[in-house]
């Protein structure tokens, strides 16, 4: 099945918009999991059955796993969310972006290594640097876009012909990189609603991967009217560090599973 089925199925399946996030931070595990060699394991595995029931997908941060040194883990987790929880994609946010030869083995190791159903990759380096990606016809290949982070309007509000660059960018992906059913997405912060509702217009029903909403503070009712398409979907509204850190007690996966209940029917709420 390809990444644009498994993330259908599971918006309609689920009844659910939202992304979480797999950030893990040593600092901020629960009490009970301190100091056990397999804290990062049992930390993402135990919040990704205790919210499965609430989100369309799963989104590890790769650096949170690469900076200390749980690779081993994130294979084991990825492969447990194939095993336990198969109707719902796992999105390996990496934000590559290098040459053709090297962007190869990046593609080999998130969807052969880790058995990621799509990847995020950087746009800046043009089309030999993401082609390798598009290889994997049944993989979901999301492309930087308006990124949520206040620095993103140094570089994506540069014009050109009166036209931010973000916007060529969306323009690029939707017609000319988007050519295998549907394997392209687009990042686009919930930080600002305005920009979602531009990139909509040029992009159509693309898949929007939207962070920004929770710790980031981004309006969900804003940016779920910007970006929604008329069949009620079309989204992947990412959360994480405001559902992953909602309890450091014992009780951490069901204040967990509270918040991205909460969550999800803030975001229905507003479809």
């Amino acid at each position: 099945m390809t990444f644009t089925d498994l993330l259908n199925n599971a918006w309609v399946q689920k009844n659910s918009l939202l992304t979480l996030g797999l950030d893990p931070d040593l600092q901020r595990l629960p009490t009970q999991l301190q100091g056990s060699p397999n804290a990062i394991y049992d930390f993402c595995t135990g919040i990704v059955d205790a919210c499965a029931p609430y989100v369309s997908a799963f989104k590890p941060q790769f650096a949170y796993f690469a900076s200390i040194k749980a690779e081993e883990q994130l294979e084991r987790i990825c492969a447990y969310i194939k095993q336990h929880h198969p109707d719902l994609p796992i999105i390996l946010d990496s934000k590559r972006g290098d040459i053709g030869s090297t962007a190869r083995h990046y593609a080999l190791e998130a969807f052969e290594r880790y058995g990621a159903d799509a990847i995020t990759v950087s746009p800046y380096m043009g089309h030999d640097s993401v082609e390798p990606y598009f290889e994997w016809k049944d993989k979901g290949v999301i492309v930087l876009c308006r990124t949520s982070n206040p620095g993103g309007s140094d570089l994506q509000f540069l014009e050109i012909d009166g036209t931010p660059l973000y916007l060529h960018v969306a323009k690029l992906v939707a017609e000319q990189w988007n050519q295998h059913t549907g394997q392209c997405a687009l990042v686009v912060g919930a930080t600002f609603p305005e920009e979602i509702a531009k990139v909509r217009a040029v992009v159509g029903d693309m898949p929007l991967l939207v962070p920004g909403i929770g710790a980031q503070g981004g309006d969900i009712p804003a940016t779920v009217q910007a970006g929604i398409t008329a069949a009620g979907t079309g989204m992947m509204i990412n959360s994480s560090r405001a559902i992953l850190y909602a309890s450091a007690d014992n009780n951490w996966q069901e204040a967990a599973a509270a918040v991205a209940k909460k969550t999800r029917d803030a975001i229905n709420a507003a479809r």
